[in-house]
Parts: C-alpha cells; structure tokens; sequence
C-alpha cells in the first residue's frame, strides 16, 4: 500500500505525462490577435473548451452561457468576500447586454466595493468590458469569445482585487545582471488551482524565456514520445501483462471511450502514467483539467515568449520504455488501483480493505497538502512533507533511479547557462517541485554555485 504514495511522489517529477488517451486538437480556426492573451486563462478555468478553436465567432448559446457562469459563480465563493443581501433583476439572454447581466448576478451576492453602480458600470470599472467608440453594442448578439472573455475578465479582475489567486512555489535566482525566476511544479489541476496570482501571471508573461522539462510545442518531439508508447514489434499488451490484468485495464477504460483494439496498442508503463495522471484530478479539477506547467506554456506561448525544452520527449520516454517487463507490469498494476479506488478491493479481506481504503486515503490528502502549499507558495512546509529522499534512497527501485540519475544536475546545468549569458536578462523555468527542492535540487545547486536565491515574497 505504500507503494500508491511512492507512484505520486515519482509523479510530481515528470512534466509529459498526460493520459495516452487525451482527445486530439481540433483544426484551430485563427483567433483575433487581442484574444490570445486571455484564452490560456479561460482555458484553464473551464469556461470554455476546445471548441473555441473553431467556434469562437458563433453567438454563445444559452447552455455555453449557463456553464460560464457557473465557472464564475464557483470561483466568486471561494474568495470569501462578505456576503450581502442585495438582488436585482436584469435581463438574461445572449445578446452582449445581456451575457455581462448574467455575470453580474454572479458578482451581486458580494459586498465588492462598487457593486451597487450596475452591471455595465461595474463591469466597464473593472476592464470586463471595452466601448466600440460611443456604444458598448449592448443590444448586438454575443459571440462565444466576448461571453468566455466577460466572464474570464470579470473573475480575475475579483481575484486581483481582492489579493487572491495561486502563488506558486516559486524562486528568484540572480547572477551576472540575469534573473530566472524558479516555479516548481506538480504536474495537474486539483484543489481550484486556478486562476494563478496576478504577480504570477505578470512574472509569466514577462519573461524573454519560459523553459519546462520538455517543449511542449515541439510537435516533433510529442510525435516521437507517442511512438514510443505503443509496441511497434507485432506485439500487443496482451503478449506482455497477464491475462487477467489486461481484462482489467480494458474494462477500466471503456467507459472513457478507449476501445480495446486501442488499447492493445500501448505499453503498460504508458498506461500506467494515464492512470496516475487521472487519478490526481477530483471534483476540484476544471472542466479541461490543465496541467499547470501546461497552462503556464500556454500564457508563454500566446504572449510570444519563446519556449525551451531542458529535457527531450525522447530522454523522458527512455526512463519509462527501459523499465523491465515485470516492473511495467506492477507499475500498471498499482496504478490501476489507484484510478480504480475501492472498486479495485472487491476481493479483499475486510482487513485488506481497510489498510487499502487508509492508502487511498493518505493519497489524497498527501496531494491536497501539496496543492495548497503550491497555491500558498509554502516552501518550507512542502519541502519538509514531499519526501524527495525517500524516493532517491532507494536504488533497488527501477523507476525511482531512473527519475533523478543525472536530472537534477542537468536542470542545474541549464539554469547556469541561463544565468551566465552576458547581458541583462529575465526568464522562467518551470519543472517538476522534486527537481527544485533538496540537497540534490536546482535552488540548493545554483546556491552552491554562487547564485543569490530566494523564494520570491508573498504580495
């Protein structure tokens, strides 16, 4: 049972594991220019999906509408503003009028300062809304773009307001006139991740440089790592697991559309990181369920910041494809389990069922307190509760000696160059929160380096 936490430890250290069976890009029809900078938050809020691709011009339908809202409605009551009693009524219909209506009903219930101006006048105070010469164009149908950029404006324009969004484990390393800030990551969306900080989004997207484990624009380099997924020898998944385990990862993925001629394709060991990519989302996961470092490309991306990969698709897909054949199979095994939760304890004794039950448990709060001490940007607290030394003391485990043999001091390597480069520059890196903590870690090595160091302060 110890082994379900370990596989979540091994987890937070790898930025290209994502599930194997992730629904492809739809063509994407071009955005206007002024709707790249706000789409990587709308994204990763939910309020919208990929259909923006190609929809983005289609009036917003009633039941897009109601989704934004709700997105909105959610994030509002986490900020705990004082609740009060007013109420209006407004019309509610899909015209642009009528969408920021919608949204300011969800503002209403909060004493935010200005509330009681209206809805076009609070929403134009905070920058929701834009006038086309004289005219807000109230009364013209509402595209799914302006409703997603409403809503997404109005949510973080309350977060801004109000101090609040997720800070992120996040570094400031200095050297030779060059800044490169440090942002530690855990590779999902759990626990109302976003929206991130002002300070963080602004850090973002200025940077001359975001780097992350792998370029997630190379579209080379995610072609190689998904040919490396699947058996390309004549051999199916059914020639390398047991019979019975390959029952059950086939049921276990039918009901998320993965058919078993599919599944028959793909290596245990990338089965297994789908599993374990799944099994870190809950109730608390948007809709889209971004993986932060993904979001945080995303922001880089469409600001036009360029992008850097530290590590390749091919050298993170080497850590996993030279796992032997018996150890792809527990790995496939014990990530099972935790995707299946008790479903997987049928067969147990009460007495298994109970120890099972106190794993799954311990799973799940281990990933909360890590969460909120990434949203909190609790340093101290997560270096001490992440236990990166339990995981690199025990070279008998394939998979453990494999995630950081030669990683971390590759990632130092990195950062140094950066910081050695003459001139005065400022860029980001953002990779797995194991990889920056420790003794063998990116913050300790650029220290013993000589560079200044310093988590960045809370606003």
């Amino acid at each position: 049972m110890k082994r379900l936490l370990t596989l979540l430890l091994a987890f937070g250290l790898l930025g290209g594991v994502t599930p194997v069976f992730a629904a492809e890009e739809s063509q994407a029809a071009p955005l206007p220019d002024w709707a790249w900078n706000e789409m990587a938050d709308a994204y990763a809020l939910g309020l919208v999906g990929d259909e923006i691709n190609t929809d983005h011009g289609k009036p917003v339908t009633q039941e897009q509408l109601n989704k934004m809202t709700q997105v909105a409605a959610d994030k509002l009551a986490l900020l705990g503003v004082e609740q009060r009693s007013g109420a209006g009524s407004f019309v509610l219909d899909t015209t642009r009028g009528g969408v920021l209506n919608a949204l300011y009903m969800e503002a209403l219930p909060y004493a935010f300062e200005g509330i009681d101006a209206g809805p076009v006048e609070f929403l134009s105070a905070l920058g929701v809304v834009h006038g086309d010469g004289d005219s807000l164009a109230l009364d013209r149908p509402c595209t799914l773009l302006e409703a997603a950029s409403f809503a997404n404006r109005m949510i973080l324009a309350l977060y801004d307001g109000q101090n609040a969004g997720s800070l992120g484990l996040l570094w400031k390393a200095e050297g030779n006139g060059n800044t490169l800030y440090l942002l530690g990551s855990i590779h999902t969306d759990r626990n109302n991740l976003y929206p991130f900080h002002k300070q963080l989004r602004d850090i973002i997207t200025s940077a001359e440089l975001a780097a992350f484990e792998l370029d997630f624009n190379s579209q080379e380099g995610i072609d190689e790592f998904t040919a490396m997924q699947t058996y390309s020898d004549g051999t199916t998944l059914k020639d390398h697991i047991s019979a019975e385990l390959y029952q059950e990862v086939v049921e276990a993925l039918a009901p998320v559309g993965m058919p078993e001629e599919q599944v028959a394709q793909f290596k245990p060991w990338a089965l297994a990181n789908s599993f374990t990519a799944l099994s870190m989302l809950d109730e608390t996961s948007s809709d889209n369920a971004m993986a932060l470092d993904l979001y945080v490309n995303a922001k880089a991306t469409n600001a036009d910041i360029p992008v850097e990969g530290v590590e390749t698709y091919a050298f993170q897909g080497r850590i996993f494809d030279g796992l032997s054949d018996e150890y792809q199979e527990n790995y496939l095994t014990m990530t099972l389990a935790m995707f299946l939760g008790m479903d997987a304890a049928e067969d147990l004794s009460e007495e298994e069922k109970a120890e099972y039950e106190a794993a799954l448990k311990e799973q799940d709060e281990a990933v909360d307190r890590w969460m909120d001490q990434w949203k909190t940007r609790d340093v101290d607290a997560f270096a001490k509760d992440y236990p990166k030394d339990e995981i690199s003391s025990n070279p008998d485990d394939e998979l453990n000696s494999k995630l950081f043999e030669g990683r971390d001091p590759n990632m130092i390597a990195w950062a140094d160059r950066y910081l050695k480069q003459e001139g005065a520059h400022t860029g980001i890196m953002t990779v797995g929160a194991g990889h920056m903590i420790g003794n063998t870690g990116v913050v300790q090595g650029l220290k013993d380096l000589g560079y200044t160091v310093e988590v960045v302060p809370v606003p």
